[in-house]
C-alpha cells in the first residue's frame, strides 16, 4: 500500500498544533467536575435521600447514554433553546457567536462528573470507618479528619482510575470535531479532506494519540508515588 508520507508529515506537524486542544477540553473538564462529583460521591455514600438518589439517577443517565447522543442534545438542542429564551426576556445576546469550545466543556465536564463520582465514591469506600471514628475522637473535626486522613489515602487509590478516565476523556475528545471545535481528529479531517489521503491522517491521529495518552500515563504513575508516600505520611503522622 502506497502512503503520502510527505502528506503525513505535514499533518502530523499540523496536528501537533492542536494538541493544547484537546488538551484543554479534558484539563478544563476535570477541574469543573472535581467539586459536583465529589459532592455526588459523598451524597451517596452518606446515603441522603433525596440527593443520593438524584445523584445516583444522574450517573445512571450520563453513564448509560452515549456520549455522541450528549453532544446532539447540548450542541443543536441547547442553543436554540437559550436563543428562544433570550427572545423571550428581550436580552440582546447572539447566542450563536459563543465559541463552539464552550459547549465541549459543557458536554465533557457533564460526563465526566458521573464516572469521576463513581471513581471517589468507590476510593473513599475503601478507607476503614474507624479510621474516621478515631480521628474525630482524637478531637478533630468532620472537615479535618476528611481532609487530613480519609481523603489523602482515599487519593491514592483512586489516582489509577482517574488517569484511565482522563485516557479515556482525551480519547473521547475525538468527538469535539462534531461541534467544529478544531481539536487534533478536526483538524486531520479538515487536511484529508483536500487531497482525500483519510488513511495517512488517520495514521498520524492514531501516533498522536499514542503519544499523548503514554505521555499522561507517565505522568499519573509519577503522581501516584508522589501521594503513596504523602498518604503513609500523614497516616504515620
Amino acid at each position: 500500500m502506497f502512503l503520502d508520507k510527505a502528506f503525513m508529515l505535514k499533518t502530523f506537524i499540523i496536528c501537533i498544533k492542536a494538541i493544547p486542544t484537546t488538551l484543554e477540553i479534558t484539563l478544563v473538564s476535570l477541574i469543573l467536575a472535581v467539586l459536583p462529583a465529589y459532592g455526588i460521591a459523598m451524597a451517596r455514600i452518606k446515603n441522603k435521600r433525596i440527593s443520593a438518589k438524584i445523584g445516583a439517577l444522574y450517573v445512571s443517565f450520563m453513564r448509560g447514554t452515549p456520549i455522541l447522543l450528549q453532544i446532539l442534545i447540548v450542541y443543536s438542542l441547547m442553543p436554540s433553546l437559550l436563543n428562544s429564551i433570550i427572545k423571550t426576556i428581550h436580552l440582546k445576546i447572539n447566542i450563536f457567536e459563543i465559541n463552539p469550545i464552550v459547549y465541549a466543556f459543557i458536554v465533557f465536564t457533564l460526563n465526566t462528573i458521573a464516572t469521576l463520582s463513581e471513581v471517589f465514591r468507590s476510593a473513599l469506600q475503601t478507607i476503614d470507618k474507624g479510621q474516621y471514628e478515631a480521628a474525630l475522637t482524637c478531637g478533630l473535626t468532620k472537615a479535618q479528619a476528611y481532609i487530613r486522613i480519609i481523603i489523602p489515602q482515599a487519593i491514592v487509590f483512586a489516582v489509577p482510575n482517574i488517569c484511565n478516565l482522563t485516557v479515556t476523556l482525551i480519547k473521547n475528545t475525538s468527538l469535539a470535531f462534531m461541534m467544529t471545535v478544531k481539536d487534533i481528529t478536526a483538524v486531520a479531517k479538515i487536511e484529508a479532506a483536500y487531497s482525500f489521503n483519510y488513511i495517512e491522517a488517520y495514521l498520524d491521529i492514531f501516533v498522536i494519540y499514542i503519544i499523548v495518552c503514554s505521555v499522561v500515563q507517565l505522568i499519573f504513575k509519577g503522581i501516584e508515588k508522589h501521594f503513596t508516600k504523602q498518604g503513609v505520611k500523614n497516616v504515620k503522622g
